[in-house]
């Protein structure tokens, strides 16, 4: 779960989970396209797969290849793990 917290610590990773939330099934180039018009994010196409590759790394994405290109997909898996471990309560209510 440690690797589930450090992909999520980083703003950017954050923003291409956005980014998969909206649009999935996205390649490396769409995922480069949307960071730099829609956050003027302007990073390296080796930056982002750095990024997609931790994200993969902590099972937040998959991937799957389509002949020259690689499909990137967002899976919530692990963060329904962490809510069925520390399930969500509100203030005064017991869990």
């Amino acid at each position: 779960m440690g690797d589930v917290f450090k992909a999520l610590a980083d703003p950017t990773r954050r923003i291409i989970l956005d980014e998969l939330t909206e649009q999935d099934g996205q390649t490396l180039f769409e995922i480069c396209v949307r960071l730099t018009s829609r956050h003027q994010l302007s990073l390296t196409r080796q930056a982002v797969s750095q990024h997609l590759a931790v994200l993969e790394e902590a099972g937040l994405i998959t991937t799957r290849r389509q002949g020259r290109y690689k499909f990137h997909h967002l899976d919530t898996t692990p963060l329904a793990a962490i809510l069925e471990r520390w399930p969500v309560t509100r203030k005064g209510q017991a869990p």
